[in-house]
């Protein structure tokens, strides 16, 4: 035997001392998973009487121990919520109330065809044809819209309600109101209905805060297309800030939230909630190219125009009447070397003038087709949103300072702003 190789007497009673401490732990551990095992998935807090005396400090460790753990971060698409439903459910459980079905009717006038005049026609088919064929035509149309208030104010889209005789809200629970359009502004498509509850509250909305949100953020889509009411959609918010111009909405004056949650013919008007069900925007805008992408005006915007509406019944907004487009001197430069274009442009930077409407504050001013706006005020302008945004801020009847370049001359131009009607 090799007694270099055998442990000293000293060194084995530390591996017996070792072993049964380890021996030990481990059957503690059986023990505690033992009576873990015992418990419900949320055990009740502990009774104070059955436990021993403790410490405040281990009272309170053991009081956050059995404590269920909030996360503060959005919730999972898997996340289940104490009610036992996915964090979707239980947004449209506090939206979906509120979220009510609007119906309308509108008569319109056709004027009948200049054949029903013609002596030939008449010959063949006698005089009395065109008194067969209906001058008034009943049109039908549907969307979504939300109480926002208990008292019965709703908000929807304007292109909703356009030109309605008749205004039909219906709630989730089957209940039916006469509505009445306090005012629609056509330019950010948002329209105010009232109810009269007959002092009976309504179940409203909860309005969240657009500026909070973020790309990336959950977006639930609620509405009733096709009249299928509380049709749900689940999404995120793809991008903020989305101008009308881009989008493609040239007759529309806001940036728009940008979401995949599907928008479907029937949901324009509806709310876009966030994961707590709270009112993030108006979803509207529907493009049939769009490709799965959908976009709803911001409630904070909303609520601003619903301020100025029930007050007022319209938005009044300054302007100057031209039609515009954002201008790079590298633009104007690849403009005036293509032989086929039509004009040469000013190679700065600022808006180029594409037409000017007559009858308008710029054309009273002075300003041509052609010309590029560089400053206003003195400071540099450099896109379209960007002149838009100086006039709705100068306010109706106030005076703009223009600089701008036509041909080689730099030019100044005052123009007073008026009022937009854009009701017409």
């Amino acid at each position: 035997m090799n007694h270099h190789l055998r442990p000293s007497r000293k060194a084995r009673r530390s591996w017996q001392q070792l072993a049964t401490h380890t021996l030990a732990i481990a059957m503690g551990m059986v023990m505690t998973l033992s009576s873990l095992r015992a418990l419900p998935a949320w055990a009740a807090p502990l009774d104070d009487d059955a436990l021993p005396k403790a410490s405040s400090a281990e009272a309170a460790s053991l009081q956050l121990a059995q404590r269920p753990i909030q996360s503060k971060a959005a919730p999972t698409l898997a996340a289940v919520s104490p009610t036992g439903h996915s964090f979707v459910a239980d947004a449209v459980q506090q939206i979906g109330p509120a979220v009510v079905r609007i119906d309308t009717e509108r008569t319109i006038t056709r004027n009948l065809d200049p054949i029903f005049d013609d002596p030939f026609f008449r010959r063949f088919f006698g005089d009395d044809i065109a008194g067969n064929i209906p001058r008034e035509e009943l049109q039908r149309g549907q969307g979504s819209g939300f109480i926002v208030d208990s008292k019965g104010i709703i908000l929807t889209n304007a292109h909703v309600v356009d030109k309605a005789d008749t205004v039909k809200v219906t709630l989730t629970d089957g209940r039916e109101f006469e509505g009445k359009v306090q005012g629609a502004d056509r330019l950010t498509d948002i329209a105010v209905i009232q109810v009269n509850t007959k002092g009976k509250a309504l179940p409203a909305a909860t309005l969240g805060n657009s500026s909070d949100i973020q790309v990336g953020d959950w977006a639930i889509a609620v509405g009733n297309p096709l009249g299928l009411n509380n049709t749900v959609t689940l999404g995120i918010v793809s991008t903020l800030s989305r101008s009308s111009s881009e989008v493609g909405i040239s007759d529309k004056r806001l940036d728009f939230i940008q979401t995949d949650a599907a928008i479907n013919p029937g949901n324009s008007g509806g709310p876009l909630v966030n994961a707590n069900g709270a009112v993030i925007g108006i979803n509207t805008a529907i493009r049939a190219d769009a490709m799965g992408i959908g976009f709803a005006i911001p409630i904070n915007k909303a609520q601003e125009i619903e301020t100025q509406l029930l007050r007022d019944g319209k938005v009044a907004r300054p302007y100057v009447g031209i039609q515009m487009v954002s201008l790079t001197a590298k633009d104007a430069k690849d403009n005036n070397t293509d032989p086929n274009a039509d004009f040469i442009i000013p190679e700065v930077n600022g808006v180029l003038v594409v037409r000017v409407l007559p009858n308008t504050p710029a054309a009273k001013a002075g300003i041509r087709r052609g010309d590029v706006i560089t400053q206003i005020g003195g400071k540099a302008v450099t896109t379209a949103a960007d002149l838009q945004e100086r006039v709705e801020k100068s306010g109706i009847g106030n005076s703009l300072k223009m600089q701008l370049r036509r041909n080689n001359q730099n030019l100044t131009i005052t123009v007073t702003t008026a009022e937009l009607d854009s009701q017409d």
